[in-house]
């Protein structure tokens, strides 16, 4: 279980349209939106990781302690969620060594995994896994293994793998279903626009083949009285706010009717 820390101003979505100038005068939410996660987390005692952007650690450290505190993983989501095909190797490993040092500054633990905003290591990047690794990190989740007009290496492994012959870097990518030779994404915006039986299915479709599922979501997504960016596209603004009132409620059986966990120690049980 993975959830993706940020405000409601940071996503892919609004990117052409919120200036990262303005950012810090923008009303800040992510911190009674992420309290509303961890509450639901703890009515079922569910363990998660918790991929938070080094901005919003830097901002509130009352937060990630909290996270820390109550049992969960803190991990890298870099530093202000530019995408990583947007950067070159050592733009990318500034970007990882800023977030690291606002995460570990603010929750004093260590921090061993990794997300890309958006999903956005894929073939474009063939330099970003030799970066995790000679930066120490454990584990990557950083790749979403089906096409989309965002994001998407439809090439790459449906299962975790490692993507170095020589270091121990593990790859473990966001759940897709397949069907009919044709995979589908879940989590995020999937799970919340789409009945949570897609979902439900592919998960159980990987658990058959002794995998784990990897499912994310984001804090602003349960947090249906987030402001309207009145000059974004129409398609984004109906991919961001559409039944946002929905998602606690589908979460809530979604964590009654699986077994999750951290990702880290997912990633360990895997190494043995």
């Amino acid at each position: 279980m993975s959830v993706d820390v940020e405000e409601w101003f940071q996503v892919g979505a609004f990117e052409g349209t919120i200036n990262k100038a303005d950012w810090d005068g923008l009303e800040s939410r992510v911190a009674d939106s992420t309290a509303r996660v961890l509450d639901l987390f703890a009515e079922s005692n569910t363990k998660a990781t918790f991929f938070t952007l080094g901005w919003v650690a830097a901002r509130h450290g009352a937060l990630m302690r909290r996270i820390v505190d109550e049992g969960h993983e803190i991990a890298s989501h870099g530093w202000d969620h530019q995408r990583v095909f947007t950067m070159n190797a050592a733009a990318f490993r500034a970007d990882l060594r800023q977030a690291q040092t606002a995460l570990e500054d603010a929750t004093g633990a260590r921090v061993s995994g990794y997300r890309a905003p958006s999903f956005s290591i894929d073939q474009r990047t063939p330099w970003a896994h030799p970066v995790l690794a000679e930066e120490g990190y454990r584990y990557s989740s950083s790749v979403a293994p089906v096409r989309h007009d965002h994001y998407g290496w439809r090439e790459s492994p449906r299962f975790a793998w490692k993507p170095l012959r020589d270091a121990g870097l593990v790859e473990v990518p966001v759940t897709v279903g397949e069907a009919a030779g044709r995979r589908f994404a879940t989590g995020g915006g999937f799970f919340r626009l789409l009945p949570a039986a897609i979902t439900d299915f592919a998960m159980r479709q990987v658990n058959a083949a002794a995998q784990p599922g990897m499912f994310y979501f984001h804090p602003w997504e349960v947090d249906p009285g987030q402001p309207r960016v009145a000059g974004a596209p129409l398609r984004s603004k109906l991919r961001h706010y559409s039944r946002q009132g929905a998602m606690t409620g589908k979460l809530r059986g979604l964590l009654g009717r699986h077994a999750w966990g951290r990702v880290d120690a997912v990633v360990e049980r895997l190494a043995a």
